[in-house]
C-alpha cells in the first residue's frame, strides 16, 4: 500500500537550480531514511543523498556544497534542493524510502518512479 513518488524534474541550463520532492503515502508507521538516487542511461545507479529521521545527512562528494537535502514540516515528505547544476548531474532522480508499515515488523525499502533531470544549453 505504500507509494513513493517524486516531482520537480525538468530542463535547465548548466548554473541553473531545480527542487525536487518526494512523498511517500500510505499505511506508514515510521521511517529510517530518505534519500535520493540517480541513474544516467548506462550507468550504474548512485547514490545521492540521504536523510535519517532525526535530521542526519550524507552526501555524495559531486554534490556537496550544491545540492541540500530536507525533510517537510511531515516526515512523508523530502526535498533535493539542486543549485549550480552540471551537464554531468543529468540523470533520472529516483526518491528512495527506508521505512516500516502499521503491519510489518521490519524496515522496507520502496522505490519511486523517478523524474527526469536535464542540465543542457
Amino acid at each position: 500500500q505504500v507509494q513513493v513518488e517524486e516531482s520537480g524534474g525538468g530542463l535547465v541550463q548548466p548554473g541553473g537550480s531545480l527542487r525536487l520532492s518526494c512523498a511517500a503515502s500510505g499505511s506508514i508507521l515510521s521511517f529510517l531514511t530518505m534519500g535520493w538516487y540517480r541513474q544516467a542511461p548506462g550507468k550504474e545507479r548512485e547514490l545521492v543523498a540521504i536523510i535519517t529521521g532525526g535530521g542526519s545527512t550524507t552526501y555524495t562528494d559531486s554534490v556537496k556544497g550544491r545540492f541540500t537535502i530536507s525533510r517537510g514540516n511531515t516526515k512523508n515528505t523530502v526535498y533535493l534542493q539542486m543549485n549550480s547544476l552540471k551537464p554531468e548531474d543529468t540523470a533520472v532522480y529516483y526518491c528512495n524510502s527506508q521505512l516500516s508499515t502499521t503491519v510489518t515488523r521490519s524496515w522496507n525499502t520502496y522505490w519511486g518512479q523517478g523524474t527526469q533531470v536535464t542540465v543542457s544549453s
